[in-house]
């Protein structure tokens, strides 16, 4: 019997919950009561197979990894609900379940990894574009997309800065078929010009963060990997060495970059991008 046909067969086992049950074992979940939580968990994985059984034929993904991915959805809703919420705790978890689905699945297919938040504003961008221009016969403005979708047009362009393409190098790129898209990108392995503007811009950047404090400096260094590693430091593992939290860290590099910007349009700098 195959793994998915012996996982669905024994979750069979555990009974569905009235709304009143449901109800008593959020009370005993908010008091730490960690039987009730599987209860409630074990109750619902019906649910949770019911929505990977939606993406079967659409993704070529392992279901049982969906269904595991789903099931951590299901225990965060479990975390979170309420037995004062109107609502039956499978509609509270379905989102829950989703989400973690859709970010596995995007992990999975996409071609380049980008921030969940902005992949889901991208999502949420092609449908609005799509209503819009039928309804209205015509493409709808930054301002109109950024107040339907509930966000600012800051924010609007961070994800638009996300979008991409992808071709494949060895893509013909004209009609006789003798040049390819890798023909088109330029060699730099020995460019001169090219690497004294870099010099130039390398020593600006020294410039500009050696008046930043010693927190700063050290944060903005492992941000944007100076020493070229091959991993570079997360936000939480730059707090952990310093002992603060990510968030912390990122208001910090956020208060850097405000006072290099500063110090930038005050010299005019030109810092050269390669």
């Amino acid at each position: 019997m195959k793994m998915y046909e012996m996982y669905t067969s024994q979750i069979q086992k555990y009974p569905l919950l009235s709304a009143e049950s449901e109800k008593e074992i959020a009370r005993k979940i908010s008091e730490g009561d960690k039987k009730a939580m599987n209860t409630l968990v074990n109750a619902n994985l019906r649910l949770v197979v019911s929505v990977a059984n939606k993406f079967r034929k659409t993704y070529k993904v392992s279901v049982m990894d969906l269904i595991q991915e789903g099931n951590l959805g299901l225990m965060a809703a479990a975390e979170k609900f309420s037995s004062q919420y109107n609502t039956r705790f499978s509609t509270y978890a379905y989102p829950w379940i989703l989400q973690y689905m859709l970010r596995f699945l995007h992990n999975k297919t996409a071609m380049i990894a980008i921030p969940q938040r902005k992949e889901e504003v991208l999502r949420r961008l092609s449908n609005f574009k799509s209503e819009y221009s039928v309804a209205s016969g015509k493409e709808a403005s930054k301002s109109e997309i950024a107040q339907s979708l509930g966000i600012t047009e800051e924010e609007l362009s961070g994800a638009l800065d996300c979008l991409y393409t992808c071709t494949s190098l060895d893509c013909e790129c004209n009609d006789e078929g003798s040049a390819t898209v890798g023909d088109l990108i330029p060699d730099f392995t020995y460019d001169p010009e090219r690497q004294f503007f870099m010099d130039i811009a390398k020593s600006n950047i020294k410039q500009l963060v050696s008046e930043l404090s010693e927190k700063e400096r050290y944060v903005i260094a492992n941000r944007y990997n100076f020493e070229g590693s091959v991993h570079a430091p997360t936000l939480r593992e730059i707090g952990l060495s310093l002992g603060v939290s990510a968030e912390t860290i990122r208001q910090t590099e956020l208060k850097a970059l405000r006072k290099i910007r500063k110090v930038v349009d005050e010299k005019k700098l030109e810092l050269y991008t390669a």
